[in-house]
């Protein structure tokens, strides 16, 4: 039995809107990847201004209201955590992360992973390893860290 042309065109137009709800759907994925990507590249270079002691480079990245908890346990503000990064006792020679996944929520990422630093403190070698996990949000164009955890594991 032959279609009119009314239902033709309510065809043609549940097509449509099935199109348009797939490529939509594929874009968003898309975006979710990029964002991905680009907080990895923000973890990485958090690594690499630890390691050189760059706390411009981290300033730009930690929120202003940041909520640092180290690997002792110790809660620090931003003003603090940079602090300890600038610590003439401590010379990082290697900091990396690795592991590392991506949970994106809209405007929150959360990321987790494995940290690990190797270098001198007080005169004497050593070696950390940590899981980690870090709160981003974005504001504007740009993510910052408002909230990072570390746990110490063993070797």
């Amino acid at each position: 039995m032959p279609m009119t042309a009314v239902e033709g065109c309510l065809m043609r137009g549940k097509i449509l809107l099935l199109a348009v709800v797939i490529l939509a759907g594929l874009r968003a994925w898309g975006q979710i990847d990029e964002e991905q990507a680009r907080i990895l590249d923000l973890e990485n270079a958090w690594s690499r201004s630890v390691q050189t002691k760059d706390t411009a480079g981290l300033d730009m990245l930690l929120a202003p209201e940041l909520v640092y908890i180290g690997i002792e346990g110790k809660l620090m503000t931003k003003a603090e955590y940079l602090a300890s990064v600038q610590s003439p006792a401590e010379h990082p020679a290697r900091v990396t992360s690795e592991s590392m996944k991506v949970h994106v929520f809209g405007a929150a990422a959360i990321v987790d992973g494995v940290y690990r630093e190797t270098g001198v403190k007080k005169g004497k070698p050593y070696t950390l390893r940590a899981r980690f996990i870090d709160m981003w949000v974005r504001r504007r164009d740009s993510w910052v860290c408002v909230a990072s955890d570390g746990t110490v594991m063993g070797p």
